[in-house]
């Protein structure tokens, strides 16, 4: 019996032995990444000092399946004399997306001259899949009466910031289209732990290059020169459509396609940052401006600038980076600028000035003396004089951006609660600050002119409503009292675009003790279009009835009066007058030259007279 119990305890410790945890083996160290050693060397090559390289730029990982820029275009991003055409630009991003899931291109518009405008999506691969979710997110945090605070505290949690990168609306500014395409490749491709968490936390956008048509140009221009040295090269008249430097001002106007296109792609992503990137001061300037600060900007985006900026000044300078500064540069006053399209609805809009690249040459540059000085906004100045070429102007804009990026997912969701908190207070401006609405009046004499300023604040994802009945409301805390007809336009300030909106209606006062402002520092559209508004305190107007605009607002007018003799248009100084008369180009008009009175209308000069005889008798038909 003791036999058998001795060989059962036996059994049951060998059994127990079997089943004793063995340690696990060490797990395998994951290899690093290879790198494209060639194209590697080519980066340090034409890097013309190693202060003007960083650990993020100085190598380009290896890959498989992915191209590389030099595989599609033939040679190494910042070769010198090499710069790429917006076709060759477009077919490497597209190639991007053909080999990798992690990257998307969608297609923004066309230029006037039919040139495409491109969106680059680059994030993880489940990201790009639920790209369409993520756009969901953002758009209802922009919106916060659809999106109460506990739902919008489980979005915030979920969603990611999206940053928006845009390349060239300066033609002469070469670096930024090749460097983007660069960075393209970078985040789909590199496995560091800071690309890694790029990938993983927010989703990049990259527009290459914003002014398409005068990139061409200039690429024309730049090889044309390089063809015939000593002969002349012609200069860049306009760089888009009767467009040149100015082109980055049309942010109020909206004239331009690709300002419209940049809006529209802004107002379907609602991204987070929009980084424009501009050449011009040494080495690198990141935006902030040294006031005065927009007064109708949220005091949190100017805060964004500043803690933003010197994140990308401080990781640049640790590591010995010569030139890195910010604040002594531009004002941050008027709304006219490219990135307004983020200042002026609720998100962060940011700008890089590299210096210059001088097309893609490399060669020994002065600085100019004012730029080199030490002082506290630039206690790291530049150096007096440099061999420079494109390849550093690609190493810093990708160095400062790509650490931008990685402060932006890092600390995704306080940018994510900022934006969401910025659209909330845009909501609630009309209680907390005021004004209530802006009324454009249905009995203005110029109706075509308050059609467009109603049509351009609409561009700008302003909403426009309209009185359905004849409103009396008080305008102001003294009570005064003002009659609005029907069809008369309410801007209302409750609503996520409002700061937009009262930026551009309001009567700006710029304070002359304050610095010389950078740029134009008047804007009031109303005055501007020779239309009235009416700036309404009050809240009253707020329960009137109306409806809200959803198509553009298009003035009508009306034919009274059997016109037997003659019809007659008073010169009210609208300029859609001027569409009345070549649309009806072969219909006989006479202009009065003085002012005259018909019954008890009087008409100013200038007034069309269209007699009925010798016209077309289905007349009256024609001008309805």
């Amino acid at each position: 019996m003791r036999r058998i119990a001795f060989c059962l305890f036996l059994a049951l410790a060998l059994t127990a032995a079997d089943k004793k945890p063995v340690k696990n083996p060490a797990p395998a160290t994951q290899a690093p990444q290879k790198n494209d050693e060639a194209y590697s060397a080519k980066i340090k090559q034409y890097t013309t000092e190693p202060f003007f390289l960083t650990e993020l730029v100085d190598h380009l990982p290896a890959s498989d399946t992915v191209p590389s820029p030099e595989k599609i275009l033939g040679y190494a991003i910042g070769t010198p004399n090499k710069l790429t055409y917006t076709k060759d630009i477009d077919r490497y991003m597209r190639e991007l997306e053909k080999a990798s899931k992690r990257v998307k291109v969608f297609s923004i518009g066309h230029s006037e001259e039919g040139r495409e405008m491109i969106l680059v999506a680059v994030s993880d691969e489940a990201n790009i899949a639920r790209l369409d979710h993520y756009k969901e997110i953002t758009a209802r945090l922009a919106d916060p009466r659809k999106t109460p605070r506990a739902e919008a505290d489980q979005l915030i949690a979920e969603g990611l910031p999206l940053y928006w990168a845009s390349g060239s609306i300066h033609s002469t500014e070469t670096g930024s289209p090749e460097m983007l395409m660069e960075l393209a490749y970078r985040v789909a491709v590199e496995d560091s732990p800071l690309m890694r968490n790029i990938r993983k936390n927010s989703i990049v956008l990259i527009t290459p290059v914003s002014e398409v048509d005068g990139r061409d140009r200039e690429v024309d221009v730049y090889h044309y020169r390089k063809e015939n040295p000593g002969k002349p090269a012609p200069n860049l008249v306009y760089w888009g459509k009767y467009v040149a430097h100015d082109n980055n001002r049309d942010g109020i106007g909206m004239a331009l396609a690709l300002t419209r296109n940049m809006m529209g792609a802004f107002l379907q992503y609602h991204p987070t940052v929009l980084h424009d990137l501009h050449e011009s001061v040494p080495f690198l300037y990141v935006s902030t401006g040294m006031g005065p600060y927009n007064a109708w900007l949220d005091p949190l985006v100017v805060d964004e600038w500043q803690k933003m900026a010197y994140v990308d000044i401080e990781e640049l300078t640790k590591r010995g980076v010569p030139g890195v500064w910010t604040h002594g540069y531009y004002d941050g006053w008027a709304p006219n600028y490219m990135f307004y399209i983020a200042n002026g609805h609720n998100s962060i809009g940011r700008f890089y000035e590299t210096f210059g690249g001088g097309g893609a040459d490399t060669g020994e540059r002065t600085v100019p003396a004012n730029s080199t000085s030490r002082t506290w906004f630039r206690p790291n100045p530049p150096l007096p004089r440099v061999n420079w070429s494109i390849r550093n102007n690609i190493n810093l804009q990708q160095s400062g951006i790509l650490f931008a990026m990685n402060n932006v997912a890092t600390n995704r969701k306080q940018f994510l609660e900022n934006f969401y908190l910025k659209s909330r207070r845009s909501v609630d401006k009309a209680k907390n600050e005021g004004p209530a609405a802006w009324v454009l009046p249905a009995d203005d004499p110029r109706p075509g002119q308050v059609a467009e300023v109603v049509n351009l604040l609409r561009l700008q994802g302003v909403e426009a409503n309209r009185l359905t009945s004849d409103t009396e409301v008080a305008i102001n805390p003294e009570g005064k009292k003002q009659k609005f007809p029907a069809g008369s336009y309410v801007i209302r300030m409750d609503q996520p675009y409002s700061r937009m909106a009262d930026m551009l209606l309001d009567t700006q006062f710029y304070n002359i003790n304050d610095p010389p402002p950078y740029d134009d520092t008047g804007w009031t559209m109303g005055p501007m279009h020779n239309v009235t508004t009416v700036r309404v305190t009050r809240p009253d107007i707020l329960e009137a009835s109306m409806s809200m605009l959803t198509e553009d607002a298009r003035p009508q007018g009306k034919v009274t009066g059997p016109g037997n003799t003659a019809y007659l248009i008073n010169h009210n100084a609208d300029h859609t007058l001027a569409t009345f008369r070549f649309r009806l180009k072969d219909v006989k008009m006479f202009a009065a030259e003085d002012s005259f009175k018909d019954g008890d209308r009087t008409f100013n000069p200038g007034s069309f007279i269209i007699k009925a005889e010798g016209n077309p008798a289905e007349l009256r038909g024609r001008l309805e």
